[in-house]
């Protein structure tokens, strides 16, 4: 077991984002936590952060530089 921080942990140690979850709406994607909606533990003095599908739709991820194709395998940018 590592007792790195997570942000010294390499990126195959970190959860997955995933890219369509069911019910974004009832957790908050503001760091590696993912709490529930009505549960928030960070203490960022914000509210619940959306989920980028819930912002900017099903294709998110095929926009921008998200770094999520090299998760996929693929050559999607």
């Amino acid at each position: 077991m590592s007792t790195l921080p997570p942000s010294f942990q390499s990126a195959e140690m970190r959860k997955k984002f995933p890219l369509h979850p069911k019910h974004p709406e009832r957790t908050c994607w503001g760091c590696d936590k993912y709490c529930p909606a009505n549960a928030l533990q960070c203490g960022n003095g914000s509210g619940r952060t959306q989920h980028p599908a819930e912002m900017l739709g099903d294709d998110w991820y095929q926009w921008g530089n998200w770094g999520i194709a090299e998760q996929l395998g693929t050559d999607e940018k």
